[in-house]
């Protein structure tokens, strides 16, 4: 699955051919979409949907479809976003570019080049799976916008954002995401050190190796360095804390639990989702309400997702450095207040089971606490809002984004997976990396704002 993410229906080919391949493809393209464009305009039975919204839904749906875990979606939304982003931003100049300076053709559309610069990366990521749907969502977009914009602004537009994904891609293939490392097993990975207590190894029932470990190391988007906001250690094994979080874990996060309501159940169920997707639905959903412009929401959307790419990147740094073992190991060895539980186990085996990955801090958190700051900053922290779950049927909804996050924590602990301690650790963590972010990139065009890149707490 790792090497499928940085994979096209190119990816086989080397580096040079890619280049020769894909400059014939967007050749060939261009002119048949200037073409079609031309000749048989579609008409249109209702306004023109924003592209951004649009691209962002046909991602969600892509991403859902190839089963891509939450840990990865991180890198894929950001991709995206950022791409749609530099191309809208590189026609109508808002805000300061990410990486691809504004240099498209003055009478490009914007629409056209956000369409293209998804469907790019889209393509990249899915074109070997999901290549002949997303061709045609992409040439229907393109269609949808001949009523209203001329043959040449739509092709300038695809080819500007054309560009500006090509940009992007080949930026982010050197950041250490590929090729990926040897399996990770645990401390017996690593030379010289025990498999003490404590220490995180494969869990059951999978035993799955520790995924994507390079994510802990990888060059981040607008953090200095993956540790820059790296979390204190986690609590002693006898810590009063510790003992109770995992006492608790143990008695509400057991598969067999009977002191776990119903209504606690379903909220451990329906939070297990793909986290960054949740929190695009939810930005999509505000952004609807509050009639965002198509520049809006391009910023919105790669704040927002370029946020959440960085956010993994600094839980990972911590989860890796830290190796903390998790609740299913810890009550099995008889760490939990007096018991030993050897047949214990979590309510998400029913489910999606224990995530293959260190239990410290907990990523749904950080993921969480990132995007929720983001998005308070753009509607308010008081905003009422709903969330759907690819997992469950049906929507939860909430006053604020305070509510939201204490319920995930919640979700964590009851699903039998996480200590309360590391999702308070990770959202405060999530919210370090936002408030960065937020504070360094993408900001409008005349804010004076101090660019320190160095305001961190290493």
């Amino acid at each position: 699955m790792i090497r499928n993410i940085f994979r096209s229906h190119l990816g086989s080919l080397p580096l040079p051919g890619r280049r020769r391949v894909g400059a014939t493809i967007r050749s060939a393209m261009l002119m048949l979409t200037v073409g079609l464009l031309a000749t048989s305009p579609l008409p249109m039975s209702a306004a023109t949907p924003d592209p951004v919204l649009e691209w962002i839904g046909v991602m969600n749906t892509t991403v859902l479809k190839a089963g891509i875990a939450p840990n990865i979606t991180g890198r894929v939304v950001a991709l995206v976003s950022a791409s749609v982003f530099d191309a809208v931003n590189g026609i109508e100049p808002r805000f300061r570019p990410l990486h691809v300076r504004p240099d498209a053709p003055h009478d490009a559309s914007p629409r056209a080049a956000a369409i293209q610069a998804a469907y790019v990366i889209l393509m990249n990521l899915y074109g070997v799976q999901q290549g002949g749907t997303l061709t045609s969502q992409h040439d229907a977009s393109l269609a949808a916008l001949a009523s209203t914009e001329t043959p040449k602004s739509i092709a300038a537009g695809v080819a500007w954002g054309q560009t500006v994904a090509d940009a992007i891609w080949a930026w982010k293939l050197t950041d250490g995401f590929a090729p990926a490392p040897p399996p990770f097993f645990g401390v017996q990975s690593i030379a010289g050190t025990p498999n003490s207590l404590g220490f995180w190894r494969p869990t059951p029932p999978a035993n799955a190796s520790g995924a994507t470990p390079q994510l802990a190391t990888i060059t981040p988007w607008v953090l200095t360095r993956p540790s820059q906001f790296r979390v204190p250690p986690p609590l002693a094994l006898n810590n009063s804390e510790y003992l109770s979080d995992l006492d608790e874990v143990r008695e509400m996060g057991s598969l067999s639990s009977t002191s776990r309501s119903s209504e606690q159940t379903e909220v451990a169920l329906f939070w297990a989702l793909n986290t960054p997707l949740a929190w695009d639905r939810v930005a999509a959903q505000l952004s609807a309400a509050r009639g965002l412009s198509l520049t809006e929401n391009a910023h919105l959307f790669a704040v927002l997702n370029i946020t959440q790419a960085d956010a993994i990147t600094a839980c990972w740094d911590s989860k890796y450095r830290y190796l903390s073992w998790r609740p299913v190991t810890a009550i099995r060895a008889g760490a939990a207040p007096g018991t030993s539980d050897a047949d214990w186990r979590p309510l998400l085996d029913s489910l999606t089971g224990t995530p293959a990955h260190p239990e410290y801090p907990s990523a749904h958190s950080t993921y969480s606490g990132a995007a929720a700051f983001i998005l308070a900053d753009a509607f308010g922290e008081n905003t009422a809002f709903s969330v759907t779950s690819e997992i469950r049927p049906g929507t939860r909804s909430y006053a604020n984004f305070s509510e939201a996050i204490a319920e995930i924590a919640d979700a964590r602990v009851f699903g039998g997976i996480h200590l309360r301690s590391s999702c308070a650790r990770g959202n405060s963590l999530g919210r370090a990396v936002a408030d960065y972010v937020s504070r360094h990139a993408m900001r409008a065009r005349g804010d004076d704002r101090d660019d320190d890149r160095d305001d961190d707490k290493d």
